[in-house]
């Protein structure tokens, strides 16, 4: 495969002077939404007014203060998204709707007119500057390409005194930024903040997109620093991010970009856009959530989120994406299920408020998830998995070795049927496997009998055997090995109990127990049942019942 061959290596940035390898992410930038628009532009089937309000009001919702709402002057569309907006007053007071424009007057001219009204907005200017657009689609040198973006600031100015009502901000995209020499970019962005610094009540939005995805996520971090150093009036500039994902890379460009100085992000939800997308908004601010940062965004019902999303956008979350994908707190290995079955029980034993679960960064419940897809069971899980479903779904503690025993049982259903198992499902093998066997065998009534100052129990019971009633007999030293002596006799089996464990299922007087019973049989071949009932020496003679069926059949 040679056609790597037409390919050339994207050019490093020689900086030795670099910081941003030793900084961390300690707050949350400001955070803008361009799900409306360049997230909508790439859509087979762009929403509706309709589907867009519904989404803009999810956006307000989540924390979004400020969102790019559309390019007003692409179609009717989008225009009269702006315009219901602002008549039918649905801004509040602390969210700033943007827009976008290209640096020509009709455009920029429609553009303003579609604020019109607004308590305050942004208004977002952009042209390409890279030298391939340069010399392919524009046949423009850099000066006139620099001209077209300070005419568009200029113009800015004048539009501005038309609508004295709106608190404008105005922002700067030199698009293609990463294909564009450093030292031209950086040139052209100080020629527009030139042309508006102290003009302007707010600060100057300086955004430097990865337009196309290119090189290595630290390469645009070096970028990022290179500019943010070299800006005019840099304390009254907000640089801002406006990553792609053309090499998969988008959200970890973003996060070393943000280390190299970098103020705003500019994303969508789930990084829908353009090619391979957007930086993804909701992974970059659940990082920070994970790392005990205080992203500004609520996503604690990311999966009612993710719901809303695929309806209006008519795109699908893939299962294993970050945090909303329906497989990502789901373990199926066995080790990994036995981890996290230990770790939850470690965390309540102790009490912690601090999440330390092991292969869970983060727990379910902060995204509105719940515990109980966490360990989904199949061939492929152990003994830790089955134990975490009952415990977490029923309140069933399974001793070791019975857990052993019943992930086999599992394993060869889920192998026959190749799917997992469902929590209701275990459980329903589990009764029919182990719980209050009566075949052949069953129970009827019992009558135990201690003679003064011997340790020694006897017992008589009638049990049913196939169909016909029988009165057994026993003695042990204690009333279950009475109970197993009687069984061994009447049907000459072995019956040595080996484990023996019990615990309440529920709370209360009323409260059924269940008991676990491990027996050896002949030539050490161990069995396994439980037995449930309200009365304790019942629930354990049901369970030595099931075992006797078993080593009886």
């Amino acid at each position: 495969m040679k056609n790597f061959e037409k390919y050339r290596p994207y050019p490093p940035m020689k900086k030795t002077d670099r910081k941003w390898p030793d900084k961390v992410i300690e707050k949350a930038p400001i955070w803008c939404s361009v799900d409306l628009r360049d997230g909508n532009q790439a859509l087979e089937i762009p929403m509706s007014l309709d589907e867009k309000i519904e989404f803009y009001n999810k956006l307000v919702e989540i924390g979004f203060k400020e969102i790019e709402v559309s390019f007003p002057a692409a179609s009717d569309t989008e225009f009269e998204f702006v315009r219901t907006l602002i008549e039918k007053d649905m801004i509040p007071d602390d969210v700033n709707i943007q827009v976008l424009t290209q640096s020509r007057d009709e455009i920029i001219e429609k553009t303003f007119a579609s604020i019109k009204g607004a308590k305050k907005a942004i208004v977002h200017l952009y042209n390409s500057t890279s030298v391939l657009q340069r010399d392919v689609v524009f046949n423009a040198s850099k000066e006139e390409v620099t001209q077209i973006a300070v005419r568009g600031a200029k113009k800015f100015l004048e539009e501005m005194k038309k609508y004295p009502e709106t608190d404008f901000t105005f922002e700067y995209s030199p698009e293609s930024y990463t294909g564009t020499e450093m030292d031209y970019a950086v040139e052209i962005c100080n020629a527009v903040i030139d042309t508006w610094h102290g003009k302007v009540n707010n600060k100057i939005i300086i955004n430097l997109p990865s337009t196309v995805e290119m090189a290595t996520a630290n390469i645009y971090a070096d970028q990022i620093e290179y500019c943010s150093e070299r800006l005019h009036h840099r304390e009254d500039v907000i640089l801002s991010l406006h990553a792609h994902n053309d090499r998969g890379t988008g959200v970890a460009a973003t996060e070393l970009a943000l280390m190299a100085g970098a103020d705003r992000v500019e994303g969508t939800l789930f990084g829908n856009g353009e090619r391979t997308g957007n930086c993804d908004i909701m992974v970059v601010a659940m990082n920070m959530f994970s790392q005990g940062i205080d992203p500004k965004l609520d996503f604690s019902k990311i999966r009612e989120l993710g719901d809303m999303y695929e309806r209006l956008t008519r795109m699908e979350i893939n299962p294993r994406h970050p945090y909303v994908g329906s497989l990502v707190f789901t373990a199926f290995s066995g080790s990994h299920q036995d981890a996290i079955r230990k770790g939850m029980n470690k965390r309540e034993e102790r009490k912690q408020t601090i999440w330390e679960v092991p292969y869970l960064p983060i727990d379910p419940k902060d995204v509105g998830g719940t515990y109980d897809p966490i360990v989904r069971i199949n061939s492929q899980s152990g003994k830790g998995g089955v134990a975490f479903v009952l415990e977490q779904n029923y309140g069933l503690y399974l001793p070791k070795e019975f857990q052993k025993d019943f992930s086999k049982v599992t394993t060869k259903v889920s192998d026959k049927h190749h799917s997992d198992l469902a929590p209701e499902v275990i459980f329903d093998i589990f009764k029919k496997e182990y719980i209050n066997n009566e075949n052949p065998i069953k129970l009827i009534k019992y009558k135990e009998t201690t003679k003064d100052h011997d340790e020694e129990v006897s017992i008589k019971a009638i049990i049913e055997y196939k169909g016909e009633e029988r009165e057994i007999s026993g003695v042990g030293n204690g009333i279950i090995d009475a109970f197993t002596h009687a069984l061994e006799n009447e049907f000459n089996i072995e019956m040595e109990v080996t484990d023996y464990r019990e615990h309440s299922m529920e709370y209360g007087t009323n409260a059924r127990a269940i008991s676990y019973i491990q027996i050896e049989g002949h030539n050490h071949k161990m069995y396994y049942g439980a037995g449930v009932s309200s009365n304790i020496t019942l629930s354990s003679f049901y369970a030595v019942v099931s075992v006797a069926n078993k080593i009886v059949k």
